[in-house]
């Protein structure tokens, strides 16, 4: 297998959920750029696991260290290192689910693709875990757009059937997203947040849990990133979004809603405003044949319920080839969105950067 995407910014990720520790390498950045460690530090608490009720009880503090590609505060210019070590495992949970295949895990399918010589522990190399070392890549992907203005926000848009409020897609303001990042439950309406945090401790008391959508947005991005077809913004990041556990759609601008309009509806007119072309509406999310377009970059990720759950399960045991019953122990996550809210603001990052130094 392969850890590695990008073209023009290599990120590759390393390790497993029960190994010894995690990390990713950043192959292109340039060198000189003055990274602020509490800007990372901060992002990468945004996503650590243990700080609250809704979330898994697995204590880790996210702390990392930097090996390489720094120096003096500054970045190098050589593949800027970091390695985060795992140090609250509880391996023993998952010794009888050594051959008990897990419903809605990678335990199958990464049986079968590495041929039962995956470590199988908490996921392994499939867990959310794996999702620490993106944020710290996003981090500092961040501080990089930020030069330029660009700042990426999101909030928790949908948990079960509760939803928040959407962004204003023609107008978002930088104050808006500063405020989102500094939230542990971001939402536009604090009221239907607190609906939805009552939502995910009722399937938590049942034994069960819930899923939802994140919605995110770039804004000050300049004009003309990406291109059609393969290399499109769309495709950029949508690949980077799947590659977060548990997404399992992504939609831009109006995504599916646009099919329900016509087309003198769906298109976004332009105008002119100070010498500066715009458009009255941002139904496609400010993308145009893969390219931006000046307006708001917007999209939506959905995250499917978390699939450990402490209900009684039908599975097989795939040394035995035997149907089983599963009863799942340990300590999972009642709902993964607000803790994936990070994450999908750093692949976003991510991507962004990579589409930047595109020639």
């Amino acid at each position: 297998m392969s850890g590695v995407w990008g073209e023009n910014i290599k990120f590759s990720i390393f390790g497993e959920s029960h190994g010894k520790a995690i990390g990713i390498t950043i192959d292109g950045l340039p060198p000189g750029i003055n990274l602020n460690i509490e800007e990372i530090e901060y992002e990468m608490r945004r996503r650590a696991p243990g700080q609250n009720e809704f979330s898994t009880p697995r204590k880790e503090t996210d702390s990392f260290e930097i090996l390489s590609g720094y120096f003096n505060n500054y970045t190098t210019g050589t593949p800027l290192c970091a390695i985060i070590w795992n140090k609250n495992q509880e391996s023993k949970d998952y010794n009888e689910l050594r051959n008990i295949l897990r419903p809605g895990h990678a335990d199958y399918t990464g049986y079968v693709k590495y041929e039962g010589f995956n470590d199988y522990r908490g996921g392994g190399h499939f867990s959310g875990r794996l999702t620490a070392p993106l944020v710290f890549a996003g981090a500092v992907a961040k501080q990089i757009l930020a030069l330029k203005r660009i700042l990426i926000g999101s909030h928790i848009y949908q948990i079960g059937n509760i939803k928040d409020v959407p962004f204003d897609k023609v107008k978002i303001n930088e104050d808006c997203i500063k405020n989102l990042n500094k939230s542990t439950f971001p939402v536009l309406d604090e009221e239907k947040g607190e609906e939805m945090k009552r939502l995910i401790l009722e399937a938590k008391n049942d034994l069960d849990s819930v899923g939802g959508v994140i919605e995110a947005a770039a804004i000050n991005l300049p004009k003309g990133l990406g291109s059609p077809f393969f290399d499109s913004v769309e495709s950029k990041i949508s690949h980077l979004l799947f590659s977060i556990p548990a997404v399992k759609g992504v939609e831009f601008g109006m995504g599916f809603e646009i099919s329900k309009l016509k087309g003198s509806e769906a298109n976004d007119e332009f105008y002119i405003e100070n010498e500066e072309i715009k458009t009255r509406t941002n139904n496609n999310g400010g993308i145009l044949g893969g390219i931006t377009n000046g307006m708001p970059l917007i999209f939506r990720a959905a995250f499917k319920p978390t699939p450990s759950i402490a209900k009684t399960q039908k599975t097989v045991d795939v040394l035995k080839k035997e149907n089983v019953e599963l009863k799942i122990k340990g300590r999972h996550d009642p709902c993964i969105v607000q803790r994936a809210v990070p994450v999908v603001e750093a692949v976003t990052a991510m991507a962004i950067l990579d589409l930047l130094y595109s020639k």
